[in-house]
């Protein structure tokens, strides 16, 4: 992550930060959505409770099994635009 954005130096592993895998909240990896150059503190990110997936638990991150935002990260270059569109037809649990 710090090699994609330096200035999260503070957070880094070097400095106390934990490391992503299987027992880091954010799980394997984590893409920080950025709004107008400002952290929105949302992410998209994994999670090691597979079964929380698709339910509303978090404040607003989007989670995705380990594998999945592995391939995503990999596979999406930094500054990459995303939209996220609330279908109010969804009720949450």
């Amino acid at each position: 992550m710090v090699a994609r954005q330096p200035e999260l130096e503070p957070y880094s592993i070097a400095n106390g930060g934990m490391e992503p895998g299987l027992e880091n909240p954010l799980g394997a990896r984590a893409l920080y959505i950025f709004q107008d150059g400002r952290d929105t503190l949302y992410r998209l990110h994994g999670t090691p409770e597979a079964s929380s997936i698709g339910k509303a638990v978090s404040s607003g991150c989007i989670r995705l099994l380990n594998q999945d935002v592995i391939d995503l990260y990999e596979r999406v270059p930094d500054g990459t635009p995303i939209r996220v569109i609330q279908d109010m037809s969804i009720q949450a649990a």
